[in-house]
């Protein structure tokens, strides 16, 4: 694949990660549960991987494939992706959408399935004639192919809205068109080109509905068809498919547990993800209305996707590698990356690309009249500075703050929950942007490490240090600060990091100030929900205390056994 191509598949990622949030909040069909923008951007996120070999790619695509919106995608890049030059791009196109509406029992117009006829229908058959004119004229088609969803599917016409699975790939298909005509500067807002079929009426309410939808990977030896429909049969938005000895199955059930037992008779389970739908349903259906005001801050704050959708905001992306495997870390498991840690797997971290932080200023910044970012310090990552720039060139109405908050995990956590709940209060961005600016002189954080050999690990000490720390029990205590992480302490167990925290809280806080205590674990949750809890809220009975797992970027530096503590005043919470 030549280096265009590779560009062109990463600003189409990107550009969905972007606006992944505006797609779970209009998915209505076939459910609406709310999961399109994630199911796509993970289902997505192997195309990111542009050295790898091709068939690595295209597998991890079966493996990572997560709903309806994901799978049909992941099949129809199964077959696009394997093109090597812009003289493959009707060919591949072609391909891939005869995979996509085979792959699907029930296949639907009205859905990416319809925008997919679109592209092939609108691509020049020849690489000459693909210039910034096509791309223009098929990108207006795409437009008008989304645009038409609404009077497609009766769900979709009730509920105001276009297809979320459609709009998510316009969306990467105009940052792949334009990279390869070489514009990827200006995009035009998304809220413009859809205007008023963006939000879901509020005359429009889902039916319940109960049961799971399910996402699961066997490896079996030619699974023939009777023994594919023992698996699947009376299940619902069911999508199958083969990859070699590899089946890949998508369904939405009532009984899970009959599911995998089901599977399980016919090879051996790879990979296994559920979601309630029910729970989504709910979720999206009491979703509050946006506001004209807005709060971004980095993922590399312990907060997590769920958290942000909860609260109305938006996490900037940093990413886990582990082996082959690329996700952001508010969508990968913990459980996974602690486990490969102590078995001495490799695990490092990196930050979103230039390009992708810029896709995210801008999709904020289309949706919302002001936004104040809450930047993780930049003695750790390049975010401020990336973002103080982007302002300069693009934010001549001053509607995008950067603040510098010298912060990460917890601490930058807290400083952003509570910054929203202000913004939430007064509506006032102004005073939020002060209060914000006063939480950072009084939010403290002190982070419990079990054992230094990660960061050894991660070339933050070195490896004889590690050692003999780890030889002699010493359990080091650190504090995030605007100029590092800087070493407050060193004690011998478990018992003595809990002594520590309950002194440095008590320096801090009065017994009975409202303070806002947050208690991040890593894979200790029993501990820190259970003991560590009990006695934090007995020494303060008046706060509030919030329980979280740490962020995964730090996780990845400091490993498993890591918990810690940050805590607001009642001062700072006012």
């Amino acid at each position: 694949m030549d280096e265009t191509l590779q560009k062109s598949f990463i600003a189409g990622v990107e550009r969905v990660a972007a606006w992944a949030d505006l797609l779970d909040s209009i998915n209505v069909f076939p459910v609406a549960d709310g999961d399109t923008g994630r199911n796509l951007f993970i289902s997505l996120t192997p195309l990111l991987a542009v050295h790898q070999e091709k068939a690595a790619v295209i597998h991890r695509l079966l493996l990572s494939a997560r709903g309806n919106s994901g799978n049909i995608a992941s099949r129809f890049f199964s077959a696009f992706y394997q093109i090597d030059s812009l003289q493959n791009l009707h060919s591949g196109a072609r391909e891939g959408r005869d995979r996509a509406w085979k792959a699907v029992a029930d296949p639907r117009p009205g859905t990416m399935l319809s925008l997919f006829d679109t592209l092939v229908d609108s691509l020049p058959s020849s690489a000459a004639a693909f210039d910034q004119k096509a791309v223009n004229a098929l990108i207006s088609d795409l437009e008008k192919s989304v645009h038409d969803t609404c009077e497609m599917l009766p769900k979709l016409k009730k509920a105001g809205v276009v297809d979320a699975g459609a709009l998510g790939m316009y969306i990467f298909f105009e940052g792949f068109f334009y990279s390869i005509a070489g514009g990827l500067q200006e995009f035009r807002p998304i809220t413009e080109l859809f205007k008023n079929r963006l939000n879901i009426s509020s005359a429009f309410q889902e039916e319940a509905e109960t049961g799971y939808c399910v996402d699961f990977v066997i490896q079996a030896n030619n699974l023939s068809e009777e023994k594919l429909a023992n698996i699947t049969r009376e299940q619902e938005s069911v999508i199958v498919i083969p990859d070699g000895d590899f089946y890949k199955f998508h369904l939405h059930t009532d009984d899970r547990e009959k599911i995998r037992g089901e599977a399980a008779k016919f090879g051996s389970m790879v990979n296994w993800e559920d979601d309630n739908l029910s729970q989504q349903i709910n979720e999206l259906r009491n979703t509050k209305a946006l506001s004209e005001l807005h709060i971004m801050t980095d993922a590399a704050g312990s907060l997590t996707r769920a958290d942000a959708k909860n609260y109305g905001m938006t996490l900037l992306h940093s990413y886990i590698n582990l082996g082959d495997k690329c996700l952001p870390e508010t969508h990968f498991h913990p459980g996974e990356l602690y486990d490969s840690m102590r078995r001495g797997i490799k695990v490092s971290t990196s930050q979103a690309s230039i390009f992708e932080r810029h896709q995210f200023y801008e999709s904020v910044l289309d949706r919302f009249k002001k936004v104040l970012y809450l930047c993780v310090g930049s003695i750790y990552t390049g975010n401020y500075a990336t973002a103080v720039e982007w302002k300069k060139k693009h934010d001549l109405q001053n509607r995008f703050v950067v603040i510098d908050t010298g912060a990460a995990s917890g601490r930058l956590a807290t400083i952003a929950l509570a910054a929203n709940r202000y913004l939430m209060e007064t509506q006032d961005m102004e005073k939020t942007v002060a209060f914000a600016t006063r939480t950072l002189r009084t939010c403290e954080e002190y982070v419990f490490l079990d054992k230094l050999e990660y960061l050894a690990a991660g070339g933050r000490l070195s490896k004889t240090s590690a050692f003999f720390g780890d030889m002699l029990k010493m359990k080091p205590v650190v504090s995030p600060q605007p100029e590092g992480a800087k070493k407050v302490g060193v004690v011998r167990n478990g018992k003595d990091q809990i002594k520590m925290a309950r002194e440095r809280l008590a320096a801090s806080l009065a017994r009975e100030e409202k303070a806002m205590i947050m208690l991040e674990y890593s894979d200790n949750f029993d501990l820190v929900n259970g003991k560590i809890r009990s006695l934090i809220a007995a020494d303060f009975p008046q706060a509030e205390i919030i329980i979280q797992p740490l962020s995964l970027t730090s996780g990845a530096h400091m490993g498993p056994g890591t918990w810690a503590i940050a805590f607001l005043p009642e001062a700072g919470a006012l």
